[in-house]
């Protein structure tokens, strides 16, 4: 995910935002009925929004695995929805958004010793943090119309998967592999927070970038990805909290199936993406970085293909 968090809709006049919602809420719906029909979906399963039960399992399941690990959340996310056919509804893009929440938690219940040993732990966190809010305030027209181009997100995928191939005969090299979080400098913090500021390019991966920028200021891979983490915190919360202001502001209103299904898809997130943040680092100490380029490179090469055949067409990605 970018670490903007914003809700891209567009319609004609501030005063019928509510009536386009409902418009493309209504739309969206009618033309997934039948394909909850052709899945024969009990009726507990079944909701009044375009998504159900399983496809909010499913984007969950995504977010939890890809948010932190290298390989651009946004990518996955945006093939994931299209192929269920939900990718332009309203709520759908609140939902990859929200659903941050638990990845959040995954962290803090995995590391909360360290958000309660050291004062300047959050100092370090914030000076990392304040390059988000700045250049995610001055850009975001720019990052809007970046948003809806497919194609930046796949050529983002590829180019990353390109650096990621060199990273282990590059900066590991350089790095010190004893060092901790608490090796972090606040000149260090505010580096990595400017790569972060990269990840609003989507498909750069706002883990990629900041665990890039980690090694950059001789962290260790582990180091650089467990403070990769604990920036994910306040940024993610930021994001998840804009988000729903957002769609609540131009007109968005959750019933009772979309909370249940919120609730559904953090949880499934929080634990999916406990054992991912396991599984990564053990993975990374042991093999590098490599394979998540080549990781990258292939679900980049995908986008495009699917881009070139049409397969995006008519899908409004503005808000992933």
């Amino acid at each position: 995910m970018t670490p903007t968090g914003r809700t891209h809709y567009t319609c004609c006049g501030g005063s019928n935002k509510s009536n386009f919602l409902a418009e493309k809420q209504s739309e969206t719906s009618i033309r997934h009925c039948n394909v909850e029909k052709s899945l024969k979906l009990p009726p507990f399963l079944r909701t009044s929004s375009s998504m159900n039960i399983i496809h909010a399992i499913i984007l969950a399941i995504i977010e939890g695995l890809t948010e932190f690990l290298p390989v651009s959340s946004t990518g996955h996310m945006i093939i994931g929805s299209t192929m269920m056919g939900i990718a332009s509804h309203p709520f759908v893009k609140v939902f990859t958004v929200a659903i941050q929440f638990g990845a959040i938690l995954s962290v803090l219940v995995l590391y909360w010793r360290r958000f309660f040993q050291d004062f300047n732990f959050y100092i370090r966190l914030f000076v990392a943090f304040l390059p988000a809010v700045f250049f995610g305030l001055f850009l975001k027209k720019y990052i809007d119309a970046l948003l809806e181009n497919i194609v930046v997100v796949a050529v983002a995928l590829i180019a990353g998967g390109i650096v990621f191939l060199f990273l282990d005969g590059y900066f590991t090299k350089r790095a010190r592999y004893n060092t901790t979080v608490d090796d972090v400098s606040l000149p260090k913090a505010l580096n990595i927070g400017l790569f972060q500021v990269i990840s609003m390019i989507p498909g750069v991966s706002r883990s990629a970038a900041t665990i890039i920028g980690g090694l950059t200021q001789g962290l260790s891979p582990k180091t650089a990805a467990e403070f990769s983490f604990f920036l994910a915190v306040p940024t993610m919360f930021a994001a998840t909290c804009k988000s729903l202001w957002d769609y609540v502001e131009e007109g968005g209103v959750f019933t009772s199936d979309d909370l249940m299904l919120l609730a559904v898809g953090n949880i499934i997130a929080f634990f999916v993406a406990m054992i991912a943040i396991r599984s990564f680092i053990g993975f990374l100490t042991k093999h590098g970085f490599k394979v998540f380029g080549y990781y990258r490179i292939a679900v980049g090469l995908i986008i495009l293909v699917l881009w070139a055949t049409g397969y995006f067409e008519g899908v409004e990605l503005g808000n992933f």
